[in-house]
C-alpha cells in the first residue's frame, strides 16, 4: 500500500459523540486504507468503543462525518446505509453476549448470507458456513450446536466467522481478545491476521493490550478522554513516543527482566470529560505549562506520518 497515492477506504472527520451533553468522543479524525490495520489504544473509558460504534452508525454522531468510499455514513438514509453494511463488520468484546443463545452457530454465521446473498440456495449457504467454520478452526460438524456448548475462545471464533463470511472490506475488532485466556489470545490474533491476508480486509483493532496491537498494526492511534493525542506508524510509536500520555502507557508495560516491575500508570480518571478549554491531559501531565490550560493542542505532524496533540511535542523529540 502506498498511502501517499491511495484513496482511503474510510475517512473520519472531526467526529463528536455526546451523551447528555458530555462529549465522549471529541474532534476525532483519521484515515484507514485498504488492507491496513490501524490499532486504537487507550485506557478504559477513553472513548474507543464509542468511536467504533459511531463509525458504524450504531451510535449517532453530534458532529462530523464518517466517509466510507465517498459516502458519508452519518448523513445517508437508512435505506442507503443498509447495502453498505455488508462491507462493514464488527467483532465484539464479549463473545457469548454477541451471539443469540437461541440460534445455532450455523444459523448465526448464515444470517449475513440470508440478508446480503439471498439468492444462494440452502445447500450452497450451508456449504459456505461449513467452510468458514473450518477456516476459523472449528469442525463443520459443530454447525448445529448452540453458543452455550462452546468455550469463550470458540465463541469468538464463531463471531469472527460471522463477521468474515461476506468478506467485508472493513472489520472493526472491539477488544476481541480481552476476555480470553492469554493462551487463546494469540490464536485469535493469528486467525485475524490470516483472514485479513486472505480477504484483503482493512481492520481497526481496538485494545488496551499494547503487545497485541504492536503485533497486528501498521499504524497506531492513541486516545485519551475522547480525543486522539498521537498517531504514528507502529515502529515509530514504540521506538520514540512523543505525547506524555503515550509515554506513560508504554512505560507501564511490563518488560521481561526489568527489576522492580512496571512503571506506574499516571493518575488518570477513566472516562474523564475533555475540558472545553485546554489540553484534556493537562491536570495529570508533569510537563504542563500555562498554554495547556487555555488552548487545546491540535494534532500536528512532528515527523513523517507522526502526529501529536501536545504544545510541547517538539521538546520531546530526539
Amino acid at each position: 500500500m502506498n498511502a501517499a497515492i491511495a484513496e482511503p477506504l474510510l475517512r473520519v472527520l472531526d467526529l463528536r459523540v455526546e451523551f447528555g451533553g458530555h462529549a465522549a468522543v471529541c474532534g476525532v479524525g483519521f484515515e484507514l486504507f485498504a488492507g491496513e490495520t490501524v490499532g486504537l489504544v487507550g485506557e478504559s473509558g477513553s472513548g474507543k468503543s464509542t468511536l467504533a460504534r459511531a463509525i458504524l452508525r450504531l451510535l449517532p454522531a453530534a458532529r462530523g462525518a464518517v466517509v466510507w468510499r465517498g459516502v458519508d455514513l452519518t448523513s445517508c438514509s437508512a435505506a442507503a446505509l443498509r447495502p453498505l453494511r455488508r462491507d462493514l463488520q464488527i467483532v465484539f468484546q464479549d463473545p457469548l453476549a454477541s451471539l443469540n443463545p437461541r440460534m445455532t452457530i450455523g444459523d448465526s454465521i448464515a444470517e449475513p448470507l440470508r440478508i446480503y446473498a439471498a439468492t444462494l440456495s440452502a445447500p450452497e449457504r450451508n456449504r459456505r458456513v461449513a467452510a468458514m467454520l473450518e477456516r476459523v478452526g472449528l469442525a463443520a460438524g459443530m454447525i448445529g450446536r448452540y453458543p452455550h456448548e462452546f468455550s469463550g475462545g470458540q465463541c469468538q471464533r464463531v463471531g469472527i466467522a460471522r463477521a468474515m463470511i461476506l468478506r467485508p472490506q472493513l472489520l472493526i475488532c472491539d477488544e476481541p481478545v480481552s476476555s480470553l485466556d492469554v493462551s487463546i489470545q494469540g490464536q485469535i490474533v493469528n486467525l485475524l491476521l490470516d483472514l485479513q491476508r486472505d480477504a484483503g480486509t482493512a481492520m481497526l483493532f481496538i485494545s488496551h493490550n499494547l503487545a497485541v496491537v504492536r503485533h497486528l498494526s501498521h499504524r497506531i492511534l492513541v486516545m485519551y478522554a475522547g480525543r486522539l493525542v498521537e498517531i504514528a506508524p507502529r515502529d515509530a510509536l514504540f521506538a520514540a513516543p512523543i505525547h506524555p500520555y503515550t509515554r506513560a502507557l508504554l512505560a507501564a508495560v511490563p518488560r521481561a527482566g526489568k527489576a522492580g516491575g512496571a512503571a506506574p500508570v499516571p493518575n488518570t480518571v477513566a472516562g474523564a470529560p475533555a475540558p472545553h478549554l485546554g489540553c484534556a491531559y493537562r491536570d495529570r501531565c508533569p510537563h504542563a505549562v500555562a498554554v495547556c490550560t487555555t488552548h487545546a493542542p491540535p494534532l500536528e505532524e512532528i515527523a513523517a506520518g507522526h502526529l501529536v496533540a501536545c504544545h510541547r511535542a517538539r521538546d520531546f523529540t530526539v
